[in-house]
């Protein structure tokens, strides 16, 4: 399935930890592990001044609690608006 958001809004891949980190031994579970703020974009909405900020592809530092947070395929998703937007990691 494919998202087309619109407006000033954009879709992001969210960046998961590849490691599950262990403190002495100590498993911490996924409820007590702080969520990730970086994401991959994946689709961009329909406004001009959203489509000059950022594109497919980039990856971009987003707010603590920002957006709406959906799975697709079986991957988390996040629907993000521009004002959520922190910075472009480049």
């Amino acid at each position: 399935m494919k998202l087309r958001p619109i407006e000033d809004r954009v879709v992001i891949k969210i960046k998961t930890a590849s490691e599950e980190k262990k403190i002495g031994g100590i498993i911490i579970p996924d409820t007590a592990k702080e969520k990730p703020q970086m994401g991959e974009v994946t689709a961009v909405g329909t406004s001009e001044e959203i489509q000059k900020l950022v594109k497919v592809g980039d990856v971009v530092l987003y707010g603590k609690y920002a957006g709406t947070e959906i799975e697709l395929d079986g991957e988390k998703m996040l629907i993000l608006s521009k004002n959520d937007i922190l910075a472009i990691v480049e």
